[in-house]
């Protein structure tokens, strides 16, 4: 019986836990990009009311997640810990459906991945999932707006860093890709010296390639780079698919159009030769019929037009012989 009993917990723990895994992975990301000196809140909805603490993590790049606050809804009793503990720009303000989280005076330092958690039993769920991005003051990155890709090819995406100070240690370079309202992802990170930096003009220079491009990977890709106590983040390069159908059918439509053009031309430049052609010959003809024909006295006709009468007129010959008369 004992061991009846041992086995159907074995079988619920496991359950449990199957459960606590997949619930964990139930969360989505969000990307917010702000300056410094705004107030930000991040909102984090209790899941099914059934959840009776709401955890607050912050992560910054390249860093382990650090515990912000907890807040047990029951007793509505909430505390922050670590150095949030005395920082006044943190502020959670609890609510019936939820926790939110205000950061106040936003500084480069904010930069980093905020993370709700519901907590229920032993099952945690990280719900929503925030990458807040604090624009550099001084500090800019320079990526092209927009470059076009096709199926099957290739691009490189480049990423200038303009620091305005110099830095000695390890950078860390992220490229994101967003391709869609809040669905940003890491596509690739890499951690290394500052080869790629000119000691001169204070500048970085990093870049990220990719081959045999399908139609998903379409979208904004961000680069980030983390060096000396710094987050830079680009505006972003989107990659647009070039649909090669439709230059075709722009190119044949184009050129049928050109075509068509010649040939109307051509045939208006024909018709109004012949029209002119045409009616070169039928002034000729009427001259010729007219010049034979000798025109009589007006004489008004019954129904009061005048006729013209044809007359044979005979070519001869007229001599004149003048005599001169002397007295």
């Amino acid at each position: 019986m004992t061991s009846a009993k041992l086995i159907f917990w074995l079988m619920c723990l496991e359950k449990f836990a199957q459960t606590a895994s997949m619930e964990s992975l139930n969360w989505k990301t969000n990307f917010i990009l702000v300056k410094p000196g705004q107030n930000l809140t991040l909102p984090c909805l209790q899941k099914d009311n059934v959840s009776p603490m709401i955890y607050w993590f912050k992560q910054t790049l390249g860093e382990k997640p650090r515990l912000i606050c907890t807040h047990r809804i029951s007793s509505e009793d909430w505390k922050f810990v670590n150095d949030f503990k005395t920082n006044p720009r943190f502020q959670l303000h609890p609510g019936n459906k939820g926790t939110n989280l205000t950061i106040s005076d936003l500084e480069l330092s904010d930069s980093a991945t905020y993370y709700c958690a519901n907590q229920y039993l032993n099952v945690v769920d990280f719900t929503e999932g925030y990458k807040v991005i604090v624009e550099g003051s001084g500090l800019t990155i320079d990526q092209s707006a927009s470059q076009s890709i096709q199926a099957g090819g290739s691009v490189m995406l480049n990423c200038t860093v303009h620091t305005g100070w110099t830095c000695d240690g390890d950078h860390t370079v992220y490229w994101f890709r967003n391709s869609g309202p809040s669905q940003l992802g890491l596509m690739y990170s890499h951690t290394g010296g500052n080869k790629q930096c000119e000691r001169k003009t204070n500048t970085c220079f990093y870049n990220f390639s990719m081959k045999n491009l399908k139609t998903s990977q379409t979208g904004t890709y961000y680069c980030a780079v983390a060096a000396c106590g710094h987050i830079l983040f680009g505006n972003g390069t989107k990659l647009v698919f070039e649909d090669k159908g439709n230059y075709l059918v722009l190119v044949y439509f184009l050129s049928a159009t050109w075509i068509f053009t010649i040939i109307v031309v051509i045939l208006l430049t024909i018709s109004l030769y012949m029209t002119k052609k045409r009616n070169s010959h039928h002034s000729l003809e009427l001259h010729v019929r007219l010049s034979p024909l000798s025109k009589p006295k007006d004489r008004p006709d019954a129904d009061g037009s005048v006729l013209w009468k044809k007359m044979n007129r005979e070519h001869t010959w007229t001599e004149c012989v003048y005599f001169s008369v002397k007295q």
